[in-house]
């Protein structure tokens, strides 16, 4: 079962989203476990329910969906959970915004139903998740930004981790790594918690960005 949190400010679209979510597809089960109208109510419904996914919001009142994903991502006891934007708005300053802040994808609200509980469930797997367009818009950032300058951090990781580290800048989920690097998941799995620590960084996403921003991934 994967449990999840929503954030959003309209009670009419968290009881849809929640409709949607909820079907039974075939695939492995959702439940929505909490639900608030603001990111600082969604922080506390996330510490206390622990949840696998949060599908967050981002422009709200009180606190914004970017700093919510922010305060999420600081707190060391929330590490295993995974935080999907899921918005109307696809600017520049929202996407990145977000990805910076730690999110584990970025989802427009006119994404069709089985592609959000897709989503859900490959967030829950530990794979990014973005949409089609938002995808191409993250593409061409990177493409006109400078020649990559390797983070200095890079220096601090094994061989062994930068193989990961560079895998996972190729959007490989952690069963892939560990059958092409000859590791069990679970491996695979210290491997993303020691990268996630020795890189500063507070979610997988935020450890691609570092990897692409490093040329890794290219």
């Amino acid at each position: 079962m994967i449990r999840v949190v929503l954030v959003d400010d309209q009670s009419l679209v968290r009881v849809g989203i929640a409709a949607l979510l909820t079907g039974d597809d075939g695939g492995r089960p959702i439940a929505v476990v909490g639900e608030a109208s603001e990111g600082g109510d969604g922080v506390a419904v996330v510490r206390r329910e622990r949840p696998d996914v949060v599908l967050m919001d981002i422009r709200m009142p009180g606190t914004d969906g970017i700093t919510a994903t922010r305060r999420i991502r600081a707190d060391p006891d929330l590490g295993g959970v995974a935080v999907l934007i899921l918005t109307t708005f696809d600017t520049d300053p929202e996407v990145l915004g977000a990805l910076r802040a730690g999110a584990d994808g970025y989802l427009l609200k006119d994404t069709t139903p089985r592609r959000l509980r897709a989503a859900v469930r490959d967030a829950a797997e530990g794979r990014p998740v973005l949409s089609p367009d938002i995808a191409r818009q993250v593409m061409a950032h990177a493409a006109a930004a400078p020649v990559p300058e390797p983070d200095p951090r890079l220096g601090r990781l094994t061989a062994r981790e930068r193989e990961v580290l560079t895998a996972l800048a190729h959007g490989e989920d952690n069963a892939t790594i560990a059958r092409r690097l000859h590791l069990s998941p679970e491996t695979v799995r210290t491997y993303v918690s020691r990268l996630l620590t020795k890189l500063d960084a507070g979610s997988r996403a935020r450890l691609v960005a570092i990897a692409h921003s490093s040329g890794l991934g290219r």
